[in-house]
């Protein structure tokens, strides 16, 4: 296995974004286990589906470290808006996902248009509900991680990266502070960063609102 010298982990940082969303994609593309994911994926045809955070930006990692394909990556995410936010609705697609996914990482299927009824109960504050899935992607405490694709019809990919793949390419781990999402930022860091020694990590604001929080914008292609 070469390791990250011999591979220049960061020959793509800095680079403009159309080059950027290239390398993503080629990466991606030769990922034959992720490839089958988007795949069954686009079979499913949920609405307004993406797969999104780890099993994109973990496997850019590996790709660049000359790690296995999807080392580290626990499950892999799909994401979906059906405002149906009944929780028998979301059961069936996820009944249906775990016969449907031929996946050596399990898949998980989550409607974005039911977290905010579910979110207080596990993470002890409120959550706005969502409009679409994108929004979802947004709000992760980490810039880094938001990050979603999903495979069209012919066979091209749409990406939503609402700040850019720069932080992703360049191996760093950069905290979103629109929410209080400092511990959930912390671990999934520390986690990351012994996986991939690489990574660098900027630490949580401890003024947050003087911090940039990003504008979202439409960042697909």
């Amino acid at each position: 296995m070469k390791n990250s010298t011999e591979t220049n982990h960061l020959r793509f940082a800095d680079q403009p974004g159309t080059h950027q969303r290239t390398a993503l994609t080629e990466i991606v593309r030769s990922c034959a286990p992720l490839m089958t994911a988007f795949e069954q994926a686009r079979a499913l045809n949920l609405p307004d589906w993406w797969i999104v955070s780890g099993a994109i930006y973990n496997q850019v990692w590996n790709n660049l470290t000359g790690k296995p394909d999807l080392y580290g990556v626990k499950d892999i995410d799909l994401f979906y808006f059906d405002p149906d936010t009944i929780y028998a609705a979301e059961d069936r697609i996820i009944r249906k996902g775990a016969t449907h996914f031929d996946t050596a990482i399990p898949v998980e299927i989550r409607n974005q248009a039911r977290v905010h009824l579910w979110y207080k109960d596990h993470f002890g504050e409120d959550y706005a509900p969502l409009s679409q899935s994108t929004d979802g992607i947004y709000n992760f405490a980490c810039k880094t991680h938001a990050i979603g694709m999903r495979l069209k019809p012919d066979d091209s990919f749409d990406i939503y990266a609402p700040f850019g793949l720069n932080d992703i390419f360049g191996f760093r781990l950069v905290p979103h502070t629109k929410r209080d999402n400092r511990a959930t930022h912390e671990a999934k860091g520390h986690r990351q960063m012994t996986l991939w020694p690489e990574l660098s990590f900027v630490p949580w604001p401890e003024n947050p609102d003087a911090d940039a929080k990003g504008v979202p914008n439409d960042r697909r292609g």
